[in-house]
């Protein structure tokens, strides 16, 4: 049995391209026209939530209902509103309402991009400054509510903070306003960098290979923690000197940065050494990789401990941008890090 094939004619071929197009467009336009949708829904439901919050508040207010007794008032509300319309108004989500309304007084002052639930996330920050942090770094990385809930947990404002020994009022304001501005090469650093999310005991001896094995199985992660425009190049790239090759743990490229950036794994604490050894490396990528428009390569040595004073013995006179940082594999006690913010604001 033979399979007559059939030859389109040019004006067939035609029509099929004129058709595959219009359906291109069309499903173009209805997802553009849902994400309008969802924003105004999204908009309309922070606003109705701010709403009930006021009320809440202003009811209060108008009774001179005492602390002590807000929360009978929410139990009340909270059972009378479920029963006439349903779920949605449990307790702690009236009171979650009522925060809303107080933290944030200026309703105009809300964005669409993000949602009820960013902002629930964000609620629980009683800090001013960290609070404006988050929400603005939610909005500029585009964060999901489990990245934010991570970010959070892992004390990311603090630690940024800290990876600064300039740190000073005026950068906490700039942070809490901007975000992270990733304009410098040390926009990139955190002190310490978490790694909770391999899932490795804090005291538990490993190979450089094997934390590296792990990163790259976790690349998402890790790549979150890095921060935003990073691109993962790979790992073990060879770099051929002389006779020698040598062997960089990591690579990425930085988007915005338009730089690469070369990690290098050590098991240990800071050595001059490893300075020296990524200096050369970086040297190479800027003569042999780097392209027209690319800025000089970013250096990052991530070891177990990092004493300052070495630190910075180490790595002055370096010209390129040679940095190390610690890493912990468990989040860091939040208060410790608060404390540690405190006194360098306080200039102890």
């Amino acid at each position: 049995m033979s399979i007559k094939k059939v030859k389109l004619t040019p004006s067939a071929n035609r029509n099929n391209t004129l058709l595959s197009d219009a359906i291109i467009k069309i499903k173009e336009l209805m997802a553009n026209s849902r994400k309008v949708i969802l924003s105004d829904i999204n908009k309309q439901a922070l606003k109705t939530y701010w709403q009930i919050g006021q009320i809440i508040v202003e009811k209060e207010q108008d009774g001179k209902i005492k602390a002590r007794y807000g929360d009978k008032l929410l139990i009340e509300l909270s059972k009378e509103l479920t029963r006439q319309m349903g779920r949605g108004f449990s307790r702690s989500s009236l009171a979650n309402m009522r925060l809303f309304y107080l933290t944030y007084p200026i309703v105009q002052s809300l964005t669409g991009q993000l949602t009820w639930t960013h902002y629930c996330e964000l609620l629980t920050i009683k800090d001013n400054d960290a609070r404006s942090f988050y929400e603005r770094e939610s909005i500029n990385s585009n964060w999901s509510v489990r990245e934010l809930q991570r970010q959070i947990e892992t004390s990311l404002f603090e630690r940024l903070l800290l990876s600064n020994g300039k740190n000073n009022k005026q950068k906490v304001l700039e942070l809490s306003k901007k975000g992270v501005e990733l304009n410098q090469p040390e926009a990139v650093l955190k002190t310490p960098f978490v790694f909770e999310f391999l899932g490795i005991k804090e005291n538990k001896p490993m190979l450089e290979k094997e934390l590296e094995y792990k990163l790259i199985r976790h690349l998402e992660d890790f790549l979150l923690e890095l921060g935003r425009g990073f691109m993962f190049v790979g790992s073990q790239q060879r770099i051929n000197i002389g006779k020698n090759n040598y062997y960089v743990d990591m690579i990425f490229y930085n988007k915005i940065l338009k730089a690469y950036v070369l990690i290098d794994l050590k098991i240990g604490d800071m050595k001059a050494e490893y300075a020296g050894q990524m200096n050369q490396y970086l040297n190479y990528y800027k003569t042999e990789v780097n392209e027209t428009g690319d800025n000089a390569p970013i250096g990052i040595i991530l070891c177990k401990g990092v004493n300052d004073i070495e630190a910075e013995y180490a790595l002055g006179g370096i010209s390129n941008k040679v940095y190390a940082s610690k890493y912990v594999y468990y989040i860091p006690d939040k208060q410790l890090l608060i404390n540690e913010v405190k006194a360098v604001l306080d200039g102890k």
